[in-house]
């Protein structure tokens, strides 16, 4: 379905802004509580973070809010919908992974995971490539 809206928001241009910053102006938009309605993962070296949701909500309509907040423009960020896709890679990996481990892992539901099509190991990188069926499984 290519009208699903992501459950994930990216937000750029962070580097203004601290976590603890980040995450107080994220609930006073949102009206939602961290860990408990959304996760918040940071990653400095691209000076974006990404803001999962898990309780239901219409990302499109707060993107749209966060656009037009007055701290978020005053920190120059931005925010936007996280494409979805069907690859994801996952890194750090344990020397001894495999990739029937991995398929298992990334098909946990309780973990958002779907049905996995393929696995590609990278052992010099500590590193995989996983291609789900859909978009729809994905952690």
């Amino acid at each position: 379905d290519s009208t699903e809206a992501s459950l994930s928001v990216v937000f750029e241009n962070i580097k203004t802004c601290s976590s603890n910053c980040l995450q107080m102006l994220l609930e006073n938009i949102s009206g939602l509580t961290r860990d408990a309605d959304f996760t918040v993962e940071l990653i400095p070296e691209m000076n974006v973070a990404v803001v999962t949701f898990i309780k239901s909500i219409d990302t499109k309509e707060f993107v749209q809010k966060c656009s037009q907040h007055e701290r978020v423009r005053e920190f120059k960020m931005t925010a936007r919908l996280l494409e979805l896709t069907q690859t994801i890679k996952a890194e750090n990996l344990p020397d001894s992974i495999s990739t029937d481990y991995l398929k298992v892992y990334f098909e946990n539901a309780r973990s958002g995971g779907g049905p996995v099509s393929y696995v590609e190991l990278f052992p010099e990188e500590n590193s995989a490539i996983v291609t789900f069926h859909d978009h729809k499984g994905k952690t």
